[in-house]
Formats: structure tokens, sequence, C-alpha cells
């Protein structure tokens, strides 16, 4: 006997699935699906917001020592003439070394991170940048949690799909 729905799908493809509407539910806040699919997704995001809120406190500031191109008033990169051994000229970009503070994660965090990202895909926004996905759930969302014990998610019926009459449900965080 099986613990999960298989949902009318092959392992690969339900799994694929699930990750992409936990993603959607992540990254949105609410996606709307059938009963079934949402009652799978929800115990994903709940254990996966769960661990982040276990683990959004477990880390360290570490100053690290960061190379960087040196940037001119308009944000372009400083460049030099340099003659090479050779005795050919080229530009070089100049480089300054600066100290910054930045968070260094502790084993458990860290797997905890590994364990989000497996559980969800890499998201762009409209702009076609990255959302780093596992710091939103150890930022805002792990806030927005920490006072609450389970019970992240909500899922609210709204009818009856016309085509197959699958019961429709909206899935939101609460």
């Amino acid at each position: 006997m099986s613990i999960n729905r298989k949902l009318g799908k092959p392992t690969d493809q339900r799994l694929a699935m699930l990750k992409n509407q936990t993603t959607d539910l992540l990254v949105h806040g609410k996606i709307e699906t059938t009963e079934s699919r949402a009652k799978e997704v929800k115990a994903i995001a709940d254990s996966i917001i769960a661990l982040a809120i276990k683990e959004k406190d477990n880390f360290e500031e570490v100053e690290v020592k960061v190379v960087k191109a040196k940037l001119d008033s308009k944000g372009n990169k400083e460049t030099e003439k340099v003659t090479s051994k050779n005795g050919k000229e080229y530009l070089r970009v100049v480089k300054v070394e600066t100290t910054e503070k930045r968070q260094k994660d502790m084993p458990s965090r860290l797997n905890a991170r590994r364990k989000i990202m497996a559980k969800t895909n890499k998201v762009k926004d409209s702009e076609g940048k990255n959302i780093d996905l596992p710091a939103k759930l150890f930022g805002e969302i792990a806030e927005n949690y920490k006072d609450r014990v389970g019970g992240y998610t909500q899922i609210i019926k709204i009818g009856s799909r016309k085509g197959d009459n699958a019961e429709k449900v909206i899935l939101k965080l609460v």
C-alpha cells in the first residue's frame, strides 16, 4: 500500500508536478488546483516551512575578503594600460580588495537549505532575475510564521471543474 496519492501519473511526472506546484505556492502565496493535488502539496509545503522556521536563525556572521572591480562614477569598470612580457599593451581591470560581512550557514541550516532546494525548482521573476527561494523561506516566510505551530497552508473549496467534475480548491499560505 502506498503512502502518497498516485494522482494518475507515473512517478517522475507526479514528483515534477508536485515540485512545480510547491514552488508556485511559495513564490505566489496561492495556487488553484484539484483537491487531491492540493492535499499532497500542502504536506510538502508545511514540512518545508516548518524546517525553515526551525533553522531561520542558525547562522553566524563572518568577514570575508572580496576582490571586486573598481567602478567609476558612471558604474563602469576602471581599466589601466599594462604592457605584457612580450611588449604588447592591453587593458586590465583595476581590482579593489575589501572585506564584507556575510552569513555563513551552520551545518544543520545548510542541510535544510539543500532539502528545500531538492523539493522546489529554481525560479525567475518577471525581469529574469533569479529568486533565492531558500533565502525567502528563511527570511520573510519564516518570520511571518515564527509564532505559529503548524497549519501554514489553507485549502478553500471553490466548486467542481466543468469537464471532469473534479473538486477544485485554492491552496494558499495563511
